[in-house]
């Protein structure tokens, strides 16, 4: 080979390299500019949800559909070589689209901050009343709760035995996660109950044993029990410390009894359940509630009639059918359940509020002495 062409040759050779060397740089200075290079965009807030089980390649691609980055895979390399493909928390992110991928790696790296808020659930409210305060709270949507609460599979899961999560749904004041998952809001007020039941069964054993041997009750009858007595107790425990037990021996007393007959414990509380929670109503549940339905009142809003006390088509009917009910009416909070499990062991089958407005009870041993309590505290009017 010539002087000339080896030269030729030579030049070809640096050339080359100088051509590949140039490309190499040219992308090598690019791939450490693009962490910081922000996204075209204009500022506008997207929405994206991360969801468990993602890998970090749908992950990149996610965000990359979503108009958020630019290069998916340049993103992948980028949080494979800090470390942090593993890090990525789930949740509803809302991201700006003029963000650098460093910026967006920093955000679902750190995770969506969590908005929570303090939510009252009152004793005494049946789940429909529960699900209506948490989807005003912002927790989660009434329907998406109420239809969980159905679910034989979810119900199964907690081992609910019923056809709801009816008085199983501890009331207490919690602090909820903003826009959280019906699951998880649910299961969090089932456990809280299973903790409660769990204490208060621990403290009265043979309270409890006594009840199964007397009446054949199981846990549940015992739960749906309490839901009647929180229904009809409206004073503070604290300040009526009787009332509960009281009342709860009263409904025991009528059912136990053999000379009590019929074993009715005619309360108003389970017919209106009756007529506005369960899918499937009487006609006469049906002409009670359709009115309140037009009025914007799906929860009820009216008095009972002779009709609804009179109809048999009601299970919940305690007018119409002996013994309890088919489930629980309420969600009764520690002292509805502690006198459910611990009636007070008195001899009276009657009770009557003391007067038109009074949230306490006089209490009756026969029918006689109730009548006459009826006729003095509310008939006459007197206070």
């Amino acid at each position: 080979m010539s002087k000339r062409s080896f030269r030729t040759a030579l030049a070809v050779v640096i050339g080359s390299i100088a051509i590949v060397v140039g490309i190499a740089v040219f992308f090598i200075s690019r791939a450490f500019a693009y962490p910081d290079k922000a996204h075209e965009g204009d500022g506008r807030e997207v929405e994206v949800e991360i969801v468990s089980g993602m890998s970090f390649p749908q992950i990149a691609s996610l965000l990359s559909e979503k108009d958020l980055l630019d290069k998916p895979t340049w993103f992948r390399l980028f949080a494979m070589w800090n470390g942090k493909t593993a890090d990525v928390k789930t949740g509803k992110y809302v991201i700006k689209d003029n963000l650098t991928p460093r910026e967006v790696l920093d955000i679902i790296v750190t995770g969506v901050k969590e908005v929570t808020v303090a939510v009252k659930l009152k004793e005494g409210e049946h789940m429909l009343e529960l699900f209506r305060v948490l989807e005003e709270k912002g927790v989660a949507p009434a329907k998406e709760l109420e239809a969980l609460a159905r679910d034989k599979v979810f119900l199964g899961k907690h081992a609910i035995t019923g056809d709801t999560a009816e008085g199983y749904l501890f009331p207490d004041t919690y602090q909820f996660r903003k826009n959280d998952k019906p699951e998880r809001v649910l299961a969090r007020l089932i456990t809280k109950h299973q903790e409660v039941w769990n204490e208060l069964v621990g403290k009265h054993v043979r309270d409890r044993e006594k009840l199964k041997d007397k009446l054949g009750w199981s846990d549940r009858d015992i739960l749906t029990l309490a839901s009647i007595v929180e229904k009809e107790a409206a004073v503070d425990q604290k300040v009526h410390p009787l009332e509960r037990p009281r009342i709860a021996q009263v409904f025991v007393n009528r059912l136990a009894s053999p000379t009590f007959r019929p074993k009715r414990l005619e309360t108003d509380p389970t017919i209106r359940y009756g007529c506005t929670v369960p899918l499937q109503r009487s006609l006469a549940c049906t002409a009670w509630h359709e009115p309140c339905l037009k009025a914007g009142k799906p929860l009820g809003c009216d008095r009972l009639h002779r009709e609804q006390l009179d109809d048999k088509d009601n299970p919940y009917n305690t007018y119409q059918h002996e013994g309890l009910p088919p489930g629980p009416i309420s969600n009764p909070g520690r002292a509805s359940i502690e006198a459910a499990l611990a009636p007070d062991g008195s001899d009276y089958y009657f009770f009557v509020a003391n007067s038109k407005t009074s949230r306490t009870h006089a209490f009756a041993r026969t029918l006689e002495e109730h009548r006459r309590n009826v006729e003095k505290y509310l008939k006459s009017g007197e206070p």
